[in-house]
């Protein structure tokens, strides 16, 4: 059995050449299209692809290690992805035979951990593509598949390593002030945000997901526009109540140029309520 990975850079060679797994609905979903024609097109199986994080990074690993070299503009556009490379071939070259939820049989705690994660993210797209589509951003896919793709590097940890990842969550529940960074630094040897940062780096994922982890950038529209879902999306996870969202009602509306009592509407009743 191989020897598990230990630095980050261990991490970074394991990870670059690990099968990526994918949520089990997408697997399902993906097999139903495959197997009625009226329903197999680009946008069905784009739809599919970008309600699942694991399965997105999939794609734009698989993209960027076959990029032709005439190819100078950065792909984002899944459904655009596709077109270009053929539905067999997606099939064939990026399958869905690794199932995330398989990887948790002897840590089901972790589970449950890995599926808030990813529902985060789910909801943290949704309402990233809603607000760039209001303010008109011409660059509303990248804000879509950042917002989708934040914490990723988190995900395949929980995936692949997940005592670690449980021994962090152990210690942050007994002191709640200490700063996730530092706690994934003693356990892990690394924080996770470096990782993240690393990854985008490697697997060229869009730049976007540099941006967020500069805070000199917080300021540009695209930038507040992730941060600002990201952060709704965790301070929501577990209700309306938490005090921090008055604050994020607040910034969301000078993004929106609404007022706060219809932001409060908008995110409680849209396509992302439902990820509650």
């Amino acid at each position: 059995m191989p020897q598990q990975p230990e630095s980050m850079a261990d991490w970074l060679v394991f990870l670059g050449q690990a099968d990526i797994p994918v949520l089990r609905q997408t697997a399902r979903e993906l097999e139903k299209l495959r197997a009625d024609q009226r329903l197999l097109n680009a946008s069905s199986i784009a739809n599919v692809v970008t309600d699942d994080p694991l399965m997105t990074v999939k794609l734009l690993r698989y993209m960027q290690t076959h990029k032709s070299r005439h190819q100078m503009q950065e792909l984002l556009d899944v459904k655009q992805m596709l077109l270009m490379m053929g539905l067999e071939t997606f099939f064939r070259e990026v399958p869905a035979t690794q199932i995330a939820e398989d990887q948790f049989h002897a840590h089901p705690e972790a589970l449950a951990y890995f599926q808030q994660t990813v529902r985060r993210a789910q909801r943290s797209a949704y309402y990233a593509a809603d607000w760039a589509q209001r303010i008109h951003n011409l660059h509303a896919e990248e804000v879509k598949v950042s917002a989708l793709l934040t914490h990723v590097a988190e995900m395949l940890m929980w995936c692949f390593n997940p005592v670690p990842m449980l021994e962090i969550r152990r210690r942050q529940a007994l002191d709640k002030t200490r700063r996730s960074g530092n706690v994934q630094l003693q356990v892990l040897g690394f924080a996770g945000i470096d990782l993240q940062r690393q990854l985008t780096i490697d697997w060229q994922l869009p730049e976007l997901l540099l941006s967020l982890m500069d805070p000199e950038q917080a300021k540009l529209p695209q930038v507040r526009n992730v941060t600002l879902a990201v952060r709704l999306a965790r301070h929501s996870a577990h209700g309306w109540h938490d005090a921090a969202l008055p604050d994020d009602f607040h910034e969301i509306a000078e993004l929106l140029h609404m007022e706060p009592s219809k932001v409060i509407t908008l995110v409680k009743t849209g396509s992302a309520a439902v990820r509650h």
